[in-house]
């Protein structure tokens, strides 16, 4: 994920594919706007738009519904957590989600219901929940459930992007017992529907969204400057070949230093 990420900072619009909750047939894709920023002769990467298929932990989200968070609980232990393995940088994540960017995407024209809010539990995954588990969850006061969003808002902020998702509602998550006069196969015909047409509707809303959050990654936001008092390393402690390969995250927070 850190490699993905820094090779595609430098792209005007780039696509990134990565595993979902639901397995490798239907991947959500992961949108990075670029503009031009200040001082910068090259187009940089500033804000980030998510989608990723979820379970619902919640009786009131239902399958085919669209969620933008604002919470993330982070489950995973088998992923890269950061850019700066050999540094000292601890970044701010109260709120892991912009709320710029939440504002665009909560603005822009849906057809069908979007949820403002939701705690996101991110798995490891591949396997889904256990019932414990998913009781679990629910006892937290999540909403959502799913395996993608993290260490990918972490990277994010480390990399100064606005960063939001939209969620999309495939199921129930087992805490709720399946309807039993579905079987196997019927449940899944059921849960592939409810992910295509969330997808087309994420799409859409994304799509709505684009000429705002392109603007506002045009003219800046607190997430821009998250490493501004982040990095206690000094200047003079960072060995230049870190420097060579985190150019375009050192680069702006290091210049008086």
């Amino acid at each position: 994920m850190r490699r993905q990420l820094l090779a595609l900072l430098r792209r005007d619009l780039a696509l990134l594919l990565l595993g979902g909750r639901r397995g490798g047939a239907m991947l959500p894709l992961v949108f990075f706007l670029a503009v031009a920023t200040l001082g910068h002769p090259e187009s940089v990467v500033r804000a980030k738009l998510a989608t990723a298929a979820v379970g619902s932990l919640r009786e009131e989200i239902r399958p085919g519904e669209l969620v933008v968070p604002d919470q993330i609980i982070d489950r995973t232990f088998r992923r890269e957590p950061s850019f700066f393995e050999d540094l000292a940088v601890h970044v701010e994540l109260a709120q892991p989600f912009c709320a710029s960017l939440r504002k665009v995407l909560l603005g822009a024209r849906s057809e069908v219901k979007v949820h403002d809010g939701g705690t996101y539990v991110c798995m490891e995954g591949p396997q889904f929940s256990t019932r414990a588990e998913s009781d679990l969850h629910r006892a937290w006061g999540a909403q959502l459930i799913g395996m993608t969003l993290m260490p990918e808002a972490k990277l994010a902020r480390e990399a100064e992007l606005c960063y939001a998702a939209v969620n999309l509602v495939t199921d129930y998550d087992c805490w709720r017992p399946h309807p039993s006069e579905l079987g196997g196969h019927q449940l899944l015909e059921e849960i592939t529907g409810n992910l295509r047409a969330t997808t087309a509707a994420a799409l859409g809303l994304i799509r709505a969204a684009l000429p705002a959050a392109k603007s506002l990654a045009a003219t800046g936001c607190p997430c821009q400057q998250s490493l501004e008092r982040a990095i206690l390393t000094s200047g003079t402690q960072i060995h230049e070949e870190t420097r060579k390969e985190l150019d375009l995250l050192l680069r702006r927070a290091l210049t008086n230093r």
